[in-house]
């Protein structure tokens, strides 16, 4: 079992960057994939990036025009969300999540992520 938690998510100016923070406080990330997604109210959680269990593989949601980068630290049972160039329309929840798939195969299937976070709230306002 993994147990998920997010943090880093507060109010920020366009333009502004922000980095997002993820912790295993239960279990290992280590051999798991690691994924970040988005939530707008009312909508479906949507897929941002994926990083396999040793980094060498990343994959991003076409949307995001390079603007995102994801990172982790085994050793330290964490991963990362960095964005930057921040716009209003990326206010929304943010979650990360775990997969015992590879990032190609998880990615946005939803069904296919384990475990999950209980999100941390990013606004993008003037």
């Amino acid at each position: 079992q993994v147990r998920l938690v997010e943090s880093g998510g507060e109010l920020v100016q366009p333009g502004g960057s922000l980095t997002l923070s993820c912790v295993a406080i239960e279990g290992t990330l280590g051999g798991l994939t690691l994924g970040w997604f988005r939530q707008y109210p009312g909508k479906e959680r949507e897929f941002l990036a994926g990083i396999s269990w040793n980094s060498l593989t990343k994959h991003y949601a076409d949307s995001l025009e390079d603007r995102f980068t994801i990172s982790r630290d085994n050793d330290r049972n964490m991963a990362y969300l960095q964005m930057n160039s921040l716009k209003p329309e990326d206010t929304a929840m943010y979650f990360c999540a775990a997969s015992h798939f590879t990032v190609a195969h998880a990615m946005g299937v939803l069904a296919r992520w384990d475990y999950w976070g209980q999100g941390t709230q990013v606004t993008v306002s003037a």
